[in-house]
């Protein structure tokens, strides 16, 4: 089972060993958005790469966490909880198609 938590740490050994950012937060962001950007780039014109930069954007999701004293792991588990158990009910749109609106509840924040 790979442990996200030792993940973070091994990104970030990388960064510090390759003398790569690990200070300025809004940077990572926009290469992580860059990352995202070249996977939805290669998807829609259907060439190879996409999980490549799937990859990419999760060393970078790993090296933020990291930087910024998240532990990634707990917070992906914790979502996961809450998008299962979130009820959503299906409408039709302006336009005709079926959209899913979520349902709000006393527990949503």
């Amino acid at each position: 089972m790979i442990n996200i938590k030792e993940l973070q740490k091994e990104v970030m050994r990388n960064k510090i060993e390759k003398g790569f950012n690990t200070t300025d937060v809004a940077l990572e962001f926009c290469r992580a958005h860059e990352e995202l950007s070249e996977a939805f780039s290669k998807f829609n014109r259907n060439h190879p790469g996409v999980a490549e930069e799937f990859a990419d954007v999760a060393v970078f999701l790993l090296g933020m966490s990291e930087i910024l004293g998240f532990d990634l792991e707990k917070e992906l588990i914790r979502k996961i909880e809450i998008n299962k158990n979130r009820k959503y009910k299906k409408e039709k749109s302006p336009d005709g198609k079926d959209v899913f609106i979520r349902v709000r509840t006393e527990e949503d924040p």
